[in-house]
C-alpha cells in the first residue's frame, strides 16, 4: 500500500505544477517554447503615459536648447545651423543654406515619433508643375525617406495644390504614395509614427528589403512597405549593404518646416529572434536553449523521482524540451513505477483522483500528439483503459 498512498498524496501536488507547460504545441526544431509556456521570460515593463515618451526611449528633441545642443548635428558633426523656435520647436529659414539636420547618434530599426508644422502663410507656390513648397523629408538611417510636404490641397477632386502622388506627405519618397491622404492645414502640427526595419543582408545576397510602416496623423499611409532603394537627389539605386546603424536626418530643402516632439525607440531585428519562428531562426540555437531549459527543470525535481502524478507531469515537461539521456531514462523508469501504482489502486481511490488523472492524460496526448512519447506509451493505455472502465 506504500506506493498507492505516494500516488493519493500526489494530487494535491499535482495542482501546483504549471499546466500551461504542456499545452497546445510542444518546443520543435524551430520554437524553444510550448505554447503557453510558463517558462519563457516575460517582456520587459515599458511605462507609457499619454502624451508622454516611453519610459524606453531615447528623447531626440524636447524642445530645449539642451536636447538640441546633445542630440543634433549638420553633416560634418558641427552644431546645426537650424533655429529654435517659439513652440517647443526647431526649423531652417529658407535660403539659409543649413543643410540636412541630423542626429550625433546612429540608430537602425527603430520606432520614431515626430511632429511637424508648416506655416500657416506657406501659400501657393503660382507656376506650372509639381509645387515644391513645404518640403522636407524624414531620411531613416540616413537613406531611406518619408516624404514632408505641404500636401492639404492635393485633394484630386480639388487639385489646388498639384503634385506627383509619390512626393506627397507619407510617401516613401520616389517610390510608394500614401495610401490615403490625412494632411491637415498649414499652420497645424502634425504627426508621423514610423517603424522601420532596415534590409538584412549575408554578406552581399539581401535576404530582406527591410520594411516602414507610417502612421501620418494616426492613420496608416505606409503598412509594411518593403524598400526598393536608397534615396537620392532626383533618382534611385538599388538597396545596397550598409553600416548597421546610422543617423536619423532632416532634410533641408529651403523650406521652412518646423519639428518638435522627437523620440525614437530601438527595437530588434526580427532577425535577431533567433529561438522562436520567425525567418532568423537558429535551429541550432532553439536546441540549447531547449536543453538549457531541460537541465533547469530537471534540477528543480526532488531525487529519487517518485511515481506520483505530479512527477509525470513535471517530467512530461522536461521531455517536451529535450526527449534524450537522462531525461529520457527518468521519465521510462518513472512511467513503469507509476504504472504499477495504477495497477494497485483500487476503483475508489481512482475516482478520488478522477480529476488529476484525467489532467495528466490530457497532457500525455499533448505529447503524443506532438511525437514526444508513442501513442502505445503504457500510462496512456492505462488511464485511457480505467476511464472507459469507470465511465469517464
Amino acid at each position: 500500500m506504500k506506493t498507492i498512498a505516494i500516488a493519493v498524496a500526489s494530487v494535491a501536488a499535482a495542482t501546483t505544477v504549471a499546466s500551461a507547460a504542456i499545452y497546445g504545441d510542444t518546443p520543435d526544431s524551430r520554437h524553444a517554447w510550448s505554447v503557453h509556456d510558463m517558462n519563457r521570460p516575460n517582456p520587459v515593463k515599458v511605462v507609457a503615459e499619454a502624451g508622454t515618451p516611453p519610459s524606453d526611449a531615447v528623447v531626440l528633441f524636447d524642445g530645449t536648447a539642451e536636447s538640441f545642443e546633445k542630440n543634433w548635428c549638420d553633416g560634418s558633426g558641427k552644431a546645426p545651423r537650424w533655429k529654435l523656435g517659439g513652440e517647443g520647436d526647431f526649423y531652417c529659414e529658407p535660403g539659409a543654406k543649413c543643410g540636412a539636420i541630423r542626429t550625433r547618434r546612429p540608430f537602425g530599426d527603430c520606432q520614431l515619433h515626430l511632429e511637424f508644422r508648416h506655416p500657416a502663410d506657406i501659400g501657393i507656390v503660382p507656376k506650372k508643375g509639381p509645387q515644391m513648397h513645404g518640403n522636407s523629408g524624414v531620411f531613416l538611417m540616413s537613406n531611406y525617406e518619408v516624404q514632408v510636404l505641404e500636401s492639404f490641397g492635393t485633394d484630386p477632386d480639388d487639385m489646388k495644390n498639384p503634385n506627383y502622388a509619390d512626393g506627397q506627405a507619407g510617401a516613401v519618397y520616389a517610390e510608394n504614395p500614401p495610401s490615403v491622404n490625412p494632411a491637415r492645414r498649414p499652420g497645424t502640427w502634425q504627426t508621423y509614427d514610423i517603424i522601420f526595419h532596415q534590409p538584412v543582408w549575408d554578406g552581399l545576397k539581401l535576404l530582406h528589403p527591410g520594411s516602414v510602416t507610417v502612421l501620418f496623423n494616426g492613420v496608416v499611409v505606409q503598412d509594411h512597405w518593403e524598400m526598393e532603394g536608397l534615396t537620392t537627389h532626383r533618382r534611385r539605386r538599388p538597396l545596397a549593404p550598409h553600416a548597421d546603424k546610422m543617423p536619423l536626418s532632416l532634410q533641408d530643402h529651403g523650406c521652412k518646416v518646423h519639428f518638435r516632439n522627437i523620440w525614437i525607440r530601438e527595437i530588434p531585428s526580427r532577425y535577431a529572434n533567433t529561438t522562436h519562428g520567425g525567418p532568423g531562426v537558429d535551429e541550432n540555437a532553439v536546441a540549447a536553449l531547449r536543453r538549457k531549459t531541460a537541465a533547469e527543470l530537471f534540477a528543480k525535481i526532488e531525487k529519487p523521482v517518485s511515481p506520483s502524478i505530479a512527477s509525470m507531469e513535471a517530467l512530461g515537461e522536461i521531455i517536451g524540451y529535450a526527449c534524450e539521456g537522462e531525461y529520457e531514462k527518468t521519465w521510462k523508469q518513472t512511467s513503469e513505477e507509476f504504472n504499477k501504482v495504477l495497477d494497485g489502486m483500487s476503483d475508489d481511490e481512482l475516482k478520488a483522483q478522477k480529476r488529476a488523472l484525467l489532467g495528466l492524460r490530457e497532457k500525455l496526448d499533448t505529447l503524443v500528439r506532438n511525437g514526444v512519447i508513442s501513442q502505445g506509451c503504457g500510462t496512456c493505455r492505462r488511464i485511457n483503459a480505467i476511464a472507459l472502465r469507470l465511465g469517464w
